[in-house]
C-alpha cells in the first residue's frame, strides 16, 4: 500500500505531520479525520528537506538575530511568538524564509536546536551546539547571548583582517601584473639584441632564464592558465570533502607567522564556549563535545575527543590536552591548577579573553610585516629582470 505524507491540524489548533499507509488518498483522509485530525496537506511524496536552501546570511544580521530572539524571551515571550516577530521584521528573503520553517518545525514539537540543524548553510555547528545546550540546561537566554556574542567578534575579526590585507593584497595583484606584463611584452623585445652574445656562448645565466621564463609565458600561457583554473576547482572540489577540510585545518596549523593565530583563535573558542557551560551546570562530558565543535578547527576538535575519553575513564582534562602539543603550556598549566581548586569554568573564560587579546596584537602585528614583505618581494622581482638585461648590456659595450 502506498504511503501519504500530510499536514494536519489538531483539535487545539496544532499543527502536525506525518507518514501514513492507506490505499488511497480519500482513505488517508479518512484514516485522519478518525485520528481528530484536519488535513491540510497531503501528497504521495515527502517534500525534500530545506537544508539545501539557497543564499547566505550575514554574520551580522545572524549575530543581530540571535541577540533579539534572546531579549525577547527574556522578556517572557513564548519562543513560538518570538520567532513569529523575528520573521514578520526581517526583510531578508532567505532569513525570512529560515526563521519561518524554524517555527513551524518548533511547533510541531521539534526542539529549537533541531529546527536550526536543518539549515547547516545558516546555523554554525557552534550555535546550534550551543542552543541545544541552553535548552536542556534552561539557560536558552544566555546561550542564545553567547552565540550572539560570539558572533559578533568572529565578524568583527573577519571585517578588521580584511581591512589589513586589502593593501597587501593589492600589492600582490599589482605586483603580479606587473611583472607579467614585464615578462610578456618587454623582455621579449631583447631577444633579438641578445642573439649574438647567446650564439657565442656569452650570455649570462640570469639572462637565459628570463628569456626561457618570457619564451614559455608567450607560447604557452594559455596552458598555464588553464592548469591554474584546473588546480583551483580540484582544490575547491577537495576542500569541500571531510578528509580535505581536516587536511586544512592542519595546514593552517602549520603556516608560519599565521599558524600560531589560527591555533590561539581555536584555543580561545574552545575555552570560552566550555567554560560558558560549565558555568551554567552542563556536565563536563557533554560541555566538551559541544566545545569541541566550537573550536572551529577538525584537527583540535580530534584532540580534544581523544582528551574527552580520558575524562570519561576518570582522568583529568590538563594531561591529554598537553600530550595533545595543541594546547600552549601555560593554558595547560592553568587549566591544571583550575581543576584542583575547583575553578574550572571561571578560569576558562579567563583564557579565553587574553588569548583572544594577545591574538588580536599578534594578528595587527602580522599584518603590518605582511606589507613590507610584500614590497620587497615585488621589488626583488623587478630587479632581477633589471639586472638580467643590464648585465649582457654592460658585457657588449665593454667588449666595444
Amino acid at each position: 500500500m502506498p504511503e501519504f505524507w500530510y499536514i494536519a491540524r489538531e483539535a487545539t489548533g496544532r499543527k502536525v505531520n506525518g507518514v501514513i499507509t492507506a490505499a488511497s488518498q480519500r482513505e488517508a483522509i479518512n484514516v485522519l479525520a478518525g485520528q481528530s485530525l484536519f488535513p491540510i496537506e497531503i501528497s504521495t511524496r515527502r517534500p525534500p528537506p530545506t537544508s539545501g536552501v539557497r543564499g547566505r546570511v550575514r554574520g551580522q544580521l545572524l549575530a543581530t538575530t540571535y541577540s533579539q530572539l534572546a531579549a525577547l524571551l527574556r522578556s517572557g515571550v513564548p519562543l513560538l511568538r518570538s520567532l513569529r516577530v523575528l520573521r514578520d521584521q526581517t526583510s531578508h528573503r532567505t532569513l525570512k524564509y529560515v526563521l519561518a520553517d524554524v517555527h513551524d518545525r518548533v511547533e510541531e514539537g521539534v526542539t529549537l536546536s533541531d529546527a536550526m540543524a536543518r539549515h547547516p548553510r545558516i546555523f554554525s555547528e557552534m550555535a546550534i551546539n550551543m542552543v541545544r545546550a541552553g535548552g536542556e540546561g534552561g539557560f536558552l537566554e544566555e546561550a542564545l547571548e553567547r552565540v550572539a556574542q560570539f558572533t559578533e567578534e568572529y565578524e568583527d575579526l573577519k571585517a578588521r583582517t580584511a581591512g589589513a590585507l586589502a593593501y597587501p593584497m593589492f600589492l600582490a595583484v599589482a605586483g603580479f601584473l606587473i611583472v607579467t606584463g614585464l615578462m610578456v611584452f618587454f623582455v621579449p623585445k631583447f631577444g633579438m639584441l641578445f642573439e649574438r652574445l647567446r650564439e657565442r656562448g656569452e650570455l649570462p645565466q640570469m639572462t637565459e632564464t628570463l628569456l626561457a621564463v618570457s619564451d614559455m609565458l608567450r607560447s604557452r600561457g594559455w596552458l598555464i592558465v588553464l592548469v591554474g583554473a584546473v588546480g583551483y576547482v580540484a582544490l575547491r572540489t577537495r576542500l569541500q570533502s571531510e578528509s580535505g577540510r581536516r587536511a586544512w585545518d592542519r595546514i593552517k596549523l602549520r603556516i608560519p607567522g599565521a599558524g600560531p593565530i589560527f591555533q590561539s583563535l581555536a584555543v580561545a573558542r574552545f575555552c570560552r564556549v566550555l567554560g560558558t557551560l560549565l558555568r551554567n551546570g552542563v556536565p563536563i562530558l557533554k560541555s566538551l563535545d559541544i566545545a569541541r565543535d566550537a573550536a572551529g578547527n577538525r584537527v583540535l576538535s580530534e584532540a580534544i575527543q581523544k582528551a574527552t575519553e580520558n575524562v570519561t575513564s576518570g582522568e583529568r582534562l590538563a594531561e591529554p590536552l598537553r600530550a595533545s602539543g595543541y594546547f600552549p603550556a601555560n593554558v595547560v598549566e592553568m587549566i591544571a591548577v583550575a581543576e584542583e581548586s575547583n575553578t574550572l569554568d571561571q578560569v576558562l573564560v579567563q583564557i579565553a579573553e587574553n588569548l583572544e587579546k594577545n591574538t588580536s596584537r599578534r594578528l595587527d602585528l602580522f599584518v603590518r610585516l605582511l606589507e613590507p614583505m610584500m614590497l620587497l618581494v615585488l621589488a626583488g622581482f623587478v630587479l632581477f629582470i633589471v639586472f638580467a638585461l643590464l648585465l649582457p648590456i654592460i658585457k657588449m659595450s665593454s667588449t666595444l
